[in-house]
């Protein structure tokens, strides 16, 4: 049984990975800003705060052993990349400090799949957050989506059919895999195969190994 502590628990992976741990036993806990509280499943020890302000949850993440980080703007597309820094970055450049300060031994992060040929200004921002995470000796899990379908998040199946050319191709394959769409099941299972599984260092989970 793990003892996770969730900041982004209240959005749309977070709610359904926070019903996902609970079912299979874990202890869970989520930073939720006032009014969001009843967005978290029942049985989540609820902490109240905003990711963007450390002094409102860094007290409460301990005795947690895994922290996971699911903060991020909703629908990213270029035009956000001023939110991006604000809150993607922000947020990530609050928690690292402060799960080493609760001496969290495993941290959980989704970033994104790179390099692409577009969303420059997210991915920039993501891998920013990787390297934080790299340079503070924690255990970690990073996993790379490119796009998760799922509620309200359907058009790219339109895409599908380009998809299954372009792995045809060798010239185009390794990209049409690594930018690969998974499904918002796919993302919540492999976010809880990282938690029930940490690493000794740091492990990237590529878009064919969260699709698996």
């Amino acid at each position: 049984m793990a003892h996770v502590f969730i900041a982004g628990g209240t959005g749309y992976m977070g709610q359904r990975l926070v019903a996902q741990l609970l079912d299979r036993g874990h202890r869970v806990r989520a930073v939720a800003r006032p009014g969001s509280e009843k967005k978290l499943p029942s049985g989540c020890a609820i902490v109240a705060g905003s990711p963007l302000e450390p002094a409102t949850f860094a007290g409460q993440i301990a005795p947690a052993d895994t922290y996971v980080h699911l903060v991020g703007v909703a629908h990213p597309n270029p035009s956000k990349a001023a939110e991006f820094k604000a809150i993607d970055l922000k947020s990530i450049e609050m928690a690292v400090p402060a799960a080493v300060g609760a001496k969290v031994r495993h941290f959980v992060y989704v970033s994104v799949a790179h390099p692409a040929p577009m969303m420059k200004a997210y991915i920039k921002v993501r891998s920013r957050g990787e390297e934080l995470i790299r340079g503070s000796g924690m255990n970690a899990t990073i996993l790379r989506p490119w796009y998760v379908l799922g509620p309200g998040h359907r058009w790219p199946y339109l895409l599908k059919p380009l998809y299954f050319i372009c792995e045809q191709i060798p010239s185009t394959a390794e990209g049409a895999r690594r930018l690969g769409l998974v499904t918002l099941t796919q993302m919540i299972a492999a976010l809880t195969r990282a938690v029930e599984n940490p690493p000794n260092g740091v492990r990237v989970v590529e878009v064919p190994e969260i699709a698996a």
